[in-house]
């Protein structure tokens, strides 16, 4: 799958006349909880040819591509549109930087953008962004005796990471078994979080689970708690300029 992944990139390439500076897994796979039948969530940072920035109209800033079987879902962002977002600390580019799966990438453009991420972090941004998704996916399975165990998942890791923030003041980590570490979670929680974790990699994305009271309570508890600190959160304080010389720095001007 990997090299299926990497020629259909190297073919975007060509078709779409772009150089591509970081291609990565994101989603479940990237979290660290995939269920055998998960799909191949692909994002990927290109750039065009100098020409296409030196114009009156700005051009197409994006790229999608689904296979037909459904297992390959790619979406790509032009650098100057992934550097805009960065600048109001876009918490799926932050995701998409920080990635363990990596398929390809220009030297070593990844740590690049993960520093310059650091300086336009803004907490209450990404504090937003996972907040709003814990809501949305704990109202998919508050109520339900029985819920599909992906659902579960989205709501911890959101949760946690809502949480993290709170706790550690930094952006949280991709991976979930390293948000997990940083937390203090009780061990009950932990050791059936683990559990989960486990049972998922074998379960369908539609399986559906029993439900779980004690992790049920830490969400709804959790949630409370950040709702009431959430609004004392500081944005960030980058400086778009380093933005711009880093932008120019990966077009290529011909001579």
């Amino acid at each position: 799958m990997k090299q299926r992944i990497i020629d259909k990139l190297k073919q975007l390439e060509h078709d779409q006349q772009i150089r591509i500076l970081l291609a990565v897994e994101t989603g479940s796979r990237a979290w660290g909880f995939p269920s055998p039948d998960s799909d191949f969530d692909i994002r990927l940072i290109y750039v065009k040819e100098a020409d296409w920035y030196i114009r009156l109209t700005e051009g197409k800033d994006n790229i999608s591509y689904m296979s037909e079987d459904g297992e390959l879902d790619l979406t790509g962002w032009e650098l100057r549109k992934a550097l805009r977002l960065m600048a109001k600390s876009n918490t799926a580019l932050l995701e998409r930087v920080q990635s363990p799966i990596v398929y390809l990438e220009d030297g070593d453009f990844a740590q690049e953008m993960r520093s310059l991420a650091s300086d336009f972090y803004s907490p209450v941004a990404v504090m937003h962004h996972y907040y709003s998704m814990a809501l949305k996916s704990f109202d998919d399975i508050k109520y339900k005796e029985t819920y599909r165990l992906k659902s579960l998942f989205y709501a911890l890791r959101a949760t946690c990471a809502c949480l993290w923030i709170l706790e550690q003041d930094r952006n949280p980590p991709i991976v979930y078994s390293e948000l997990l570490a940083g937390l203090k979670l009780a061990p009950n929680l932990s050791e059936k979080i683990a559990s989960l974790t486990m049972l998922k990699a074998t379960k369908s994305e539609s399986y559906m689970h029993p439900k779980d009271e004690d992790l049920v309570t830490f969400i709804t508890e959790t949630l409370i708690i950040i709702k009431q600190a959430k609004n004392d959160l500081q944005p960030s304080k980058g400086n778009t300029e380093s933005l711009n010389v880093f932008l120019r720095s990966k077009i290529v001007f011909k001579k």
